[in-house]
């Protein structure tokens, strides 16, 4: 058995003491690491280490559903970098981690067989504030509204106007980030309801005064005079630039993340991209009640784009995403041009995912009518080589790449009219024993051929759907079809209606050649839920059965309201508890 070594970070000069910024000592400490040709773990002395943007790794990298082909952003600061390294763990032992500025927190690039556990990790005035209506009223003559805000929540007034201010940046004093009012995105949370959404932001509508309160609060007096109604709401208000995924696996294979708390994720949540093999298990995505906030994310918390191998993503805590907490999907790249029979141009069409590698030799390529979606009616081949975009290079369009294939492509596969997807970067999926609360939008996103099972997990006054698939070629060009599906034993306290959703976006319906097979939705408990629990468009092979009803909605309509099916075949809906008889 090989040695194991041990870095450990207070040797280089990182202090756990949270005095003095550690960014270069960690930096280096793993830099020394990852040039260790055997196993090696990198140790954090427990304490709290303060990781400032200025002197951490920095990277140029393209990550999907960020800022697309953007230059702007193409460089990234990373503030635990594992790069080009085999067998090496990142030990927290409890540790802390304090992420000032605009950082990814940890990331793993070219590697295999890294694990980081045992850590926590937050960002000081991140990118998102959460503004509480502490109290509310009206004189009769004018509405007011007093907001109280997290410690860390930096501000300036100007006339009626709030300004927010990030963190001021060591040297200059200038904020990290700043933005004004309502900022450009919203979503309300309600604490005492367990429930946040999507809506439009009435905070700064014909402010007639602001002033600055004790206590962290600020006072908006408005020209009308009825009273606000959303006392003990949160307004949780945010930019929408997603410049950095919060945690990145790139082109790496068997990466496992376990024990973390992440208490906020910058950006763009943990985004893999181009990998094999991931678990994510026992990670705390929640914002720590002691700052004041209730958003723990940017966006989604785990987007996983083209991955392989397995993914496994158990016993997690999602409470307070500003998007989906899980996302597994592929890329549809439209086919842009045929060069030759054998030789194609495919182009990145949603303008936040670009810049990547798609494909590379040996890759199986698998080519689908936009109209139908259809993978059987589809076209297969090996990919033999791709001039386009590449690992960190720069390139003329980083939207175009070039793909060579191992045979013709028949006539009638068409530019704009055809998209293709990398077969080979399939995972198959677990999605075990995780719980889901104050979700604005879906709980579980999951389009892949490969088997997926999602068990034992509980969706608590979710949104919209707890478990939604779809296969979209028209807006998010997220890919692809499913093929294997088993949604079993959850619990949707509260659902939306429906609570699980399939809905390609496929325009042409045939039941005989569905764009999803094979999908079961078995022994399930749905609390309060409408009718139908279960909406189904094009899928060929769908079973709802042994599910049970409970709550105030129970028996309150029979089993064959319970599934609306459109242009689906072979749909069986049996032995539900709780509905009314026949």
């Amino acid at each position: 058995m090989a040695l194991r070594t041990t870095v450990d970070v207070t040797e280089f000069g990182a202090d756990p003491g949270g005095t003095r910024d550690s960014a270069a000592a960690v930096a280096e400490a793993l830099r020394t690491a990852c040039a260790v040709p055997h196993p090696v773990t990198v140790r954090f002395p427990p304490g709290r280490y303060h990781l400032y943007p200025e002197r951490a790794e920095r990277r140029e990298l393209y990550v999907s559903n960020t800022v697309g082909a953007d230059r702007r952003y193409l460089s990234k600061t990373v503030a635990l970098l594992v790069e080009n390294a085999r067998d090496l763990v990142v030990d927290g032992r409890g540790a802390a981690f304090v992420l000032h500025g605009a950082q990814t927190a940890f990331a793993a690039i070219d590697s295999a067989d890294v694990r980081f556990e045992g850590f926590s990790f937050d960002y000081v005035s991140p990118r998102v504030v959460d503004a509480t209506v502490a109290d509310a009223g009206t004189d009769g003559v004018a509405a007011w509204r007093e907001l109280a805000l997290p410690a860390d929540t930096r501000f300036r007034i100007d006339g009626t106007t709030v300004t927010w201010l990030g963190e001021a940046r060591p040297g200059d004093g200038e904020p990290y980030w700043s933005g004004t009012d309502a900022m450009e995105y919203t979503q309300v949370h309600d604490p005492a309801a367990r429930r946040t959404w999507r809506d439009r932001n009435p905070l700064f509508d014909d402010v007639a005064a602001v002033r600055e309160l004790p206590g962290r609060r600020l006072r908006l007096t408005y020209r009308s005079a009825e009273a606000p109604r959303d006392v003990g709401l949160v307004y949780q208000m945010r930019t929408t630039v997603r410049d950095h995924p919060g945690a990145f696996v790139g082109g790496s294979e068997r990466v496992e993340v376990r024990d973390v708390s992440a208490h906020y994720l910058h950006g763009f949540g943990l985004v893999g991209q181009m990998s094999r093999d991931l678990t994510v298990r026992d990670v705390r995505f929640r914002a720590d009640p002691a700052t004041g906030r209730t958003s723990a994310g940017f966006a989604d918390f785990i987007n996983l784009s083209s991955m392989a191998g397995h993914v496994r993503i158990a016993d997690c805590v999602f409470d307070g995403p500003h998007d989906d907490p899980v996302n597994v999907h592929g890329t549809y790249l439209v086919l842009a041009d045929r060069v030759a029979d054998d030789v194609v141009t495919l182009a990145y069409r949603h303008p936040e995912t670009a810049g990547f590698p798609a494909f590379r030799a040996g890759d199986t390529i698998e080519f689908t009518a936009r109209a139908t979606l259809d993978g059987a009616a589809g076209h297969t081949a090996c990919v033999t080589a791709v001039d386009g975009p590449h690992d960190r290079g720069d390139a003329d369009d980083r939207r175009l790449m070039t793909v060579s294939l191992d045979r013709p492509l028949p006539s009638d596969v068409t530019p704009e009219h055809w998209v293709a997807e990398n077969v080979t970067a399939t995972a198959s999926v677990a999605v075990v024993g995780n719980h889901f609360v104050n979700v604005p939008t879906r709980g579980v996103l999951v389009t892949t051929r490969q088997p997926v099972v999602i068990e034992n997990n509980v969706f608590d006054g979710v949104t919209m759907a707890g478990v939604y698939v779809s296969a979209d070629a028209e807006e998010w060009y997220e890919s692809g079809p499913v093929a294997d599906l088993t949604i079993r034993d959850n619990t949707f306290l509260r659902p939306a209606t429906p609570a699980v959703l399939l809905a390609p976006t496929s325009t042409v319906l045939d039941p005989a050649h569905p764009v999803h097979r094979n999908v079961r939705v078995s022994g399930n408990e749905f609390m309060d839920a409408r009718a139908p629990v279960v909406r189904a468009r094009s899928v060929g092979g769908l079973a709802v059965t042994g599910n049970r009803l409970t709550g105030t909605a129970a028996g309150a309509f029979p089993e064959a309201a319970l599934v609306a099916a459109e242009g689906c075949s072979d749909v069986v809906v049996e032995g539900t508890c709780g509905v009314l008889g026949p």
